[in-house]
Parts: structure tokens; sequence; C-alpha cells
């Protein structure tokens, strides 16, 4: 031996053998998804305690704590609570569960226009402080209208078991971390 040891001798891998390791990197598919799943119970959570405004005792309490809720019917906030729900639903489970999956990117394009018309009419309330959490939430859910429509469409495929108990979980989830959590604070909280 003339001085030199092998790697292969001494069990270390060459340095160039090694696999690259790869780090966590930001991807549009991991971004959409992200967007998907936060704007998705945060819709379906506010849109729920709108739907809860269906109780007349509540509805009339719920302008000392929202001030434009005067502004608007009952029937119209319980419509518009609905949409919100559905639409935060929309989000995440037809592209989680493959089934229709087109509906993701309808559900974001419903949600930017409602985020459109509630931008209109905080303005011409003067509400102006208001506006930039539309502008806000109606640009997040342009984002996926866009990325899932089509820039990562999601192929619809045949429901599978995992995927639907994947999306049964997201249900509970949503049901355990925004509805019931909403309905506490909705009917017991004084405003």
């Amino acid at each position: 031996m003339n001085g030199h040891v092998s790697a292969d001798l001494l069990g270390v891998e060459n340095i160039e053998q090694q696999p690259k390791r790869r780090g966590m990197r930001f991807t549009l598919n991991g971004a959409l998804w992200s967007l998907q799943a936060l704007f998705g119970f945060f819709f379906a959570g506010s849109g729920f305690g709108k739907v809860l405004l269906y109780d007349a005792a509540l509805y009339a309490a719920a302008p000392r704590a929202v001030a434009w809720y005067a502004a608007v019917s009952q029937p119209l906030i319980v419509f518009i609570g609905v949409c919100e729900v559905l639409g935060g639903v929309g989000l995440i489970l037809p592209a989680m569960a493959k089934v229709k999956p087109m509906l993701t990117p309808l559900a974001a394009a419903g949600l930017t226009l409602t985020m459109v018309l509630a931008a209109g009419f905080h303005i011409t309330r003067g509400e102006y402080e208001l506006v930039p959490a539309n502008i806000l939430l109606g640009a997040a859910t342009a984002v996926v209208a866009v990325g899932r429509g089509r820039l990562r469409p999601v192929a619809p495929a045949p429901l599978t078991t995992s995927r639907a108990l994947t999306s049964f979980g997201v249900l509970v989830a949503l049901a355990l971390l925004t509805f019931v959590p909403t309905w506490y604070t909705m009917t017991n909280v004084h405003f």
C-alpha cells in the first residue's frame, strides 16, 4: 500500500456516490394544496357562523359583533353562509377524493366572486378597513381557481377506500376544528 487507504476499505462511501438529499422544496401543487386546506377550513368555519344566524335570537345579537350584519337581511346572510360552507368544502374534497375534481376550481371561482361582491358592499358602506381582507381572500381563491383549473388540475379517478376515508377524516376535522367551536362560541358567548 502506498499510504492511501481506499474509502471502500474503510466502509466510507464516496461522497460523489451519495444520493443528493432533497429538502423541502416549493412546488405549485404543494402551494395549491396549502391554499386549499387553509382557505377551505376558513370559509367553512366563517360560513357556518353565518348559517347559524338562521336563529332569530342570534341574528338579533349579531350586529353587536359584526356591524354590517345590520345592513343585510337574515335570509341573505344565511345564504352567503351556505355558499361559503359549500365553497370551503369544495376547495378540498373534490380534489382530494378525485371525484369530480373540476368542482374545486369552480368552488374557488365562486368564493372569489363572493369576495369581490363583499368588497364592493363594504366600499359602498364606507367600511374601507374590511376591504383588504376581501382582497386577500379573493386573491387566494382566484389563485386556486386558476391553479386547479388550468395550471395543475387534478385528474379524476375512481373513488378508492383510502381516498374516501381521508375525505371523511377531513369532514370530521372540519366539524371538530371549525363547526363545533363556531357553534359553541355563537351560542354561549354573549356579544
